[in-house]
């Protein structure tokens, strides 16, 4: 479902969540438990349940990096998990004004010579499953 401008609008219980504040100037997580929960989650529950029923210890999730056209429409940044040297389909989307922090998280990652796949978990709520990405473990 889509707003007047072509945003997608999400439930009130899926709307993701994370703050600019847990980031110092140069985008780093100020700690090590910084979390990031994306947004959308709510239509993708089977594959996160699939996800969790395979007792993966060590969950990553790939962000690819936006086309052109992409970042010309400020699309959301979707994500998928990285399991058995394969991707899921999409599992979610970074919040809205939190896209930076997850890019730059990337980039960080790259220049280091690491992986650019970002450490995450996945979260039972009474509104279902969600996924946190925990940024903090990338510092």
């Amino acid at each position: 479902m889509t707003d007047e401008v072509g945003e997608p609008v999400f439930g009130r219980k899926d709307r993701g969540s994370g703050k600019l504040g847990d980031y110092g100037y140069d985008m780093r997580p100020k700690n090590a438990r910084v979390t990031l929960q994306l947004a959308g989650s709510d239509p993708f529950q089977q594959t996160i349940a699939d996800v969790l029923a395979k007792g993966v210890d060590e969950l990553q999730v790939f962000i690819p990096r936006r086309s052109a056209e992409e970042e010309r429409t400020d699309a959301p940044v979707a994500v998928r998990f990285f399991v058995d040297s394969r991707m899921t389909p999409v599992v979610g989307f970074v919040p809205r004004g939190l896209e930076a922090v997850a890019l730059d998280t990337l980039s960080r990652l790259e220049a280091a010579g690491r992986s650019p796949r970002i450490p995450a978990a996945i979260v039972k709520s009474r509104a279902g499953l969600r996924v946190d990405l925990l940024l903090g473990q990338t510092r």
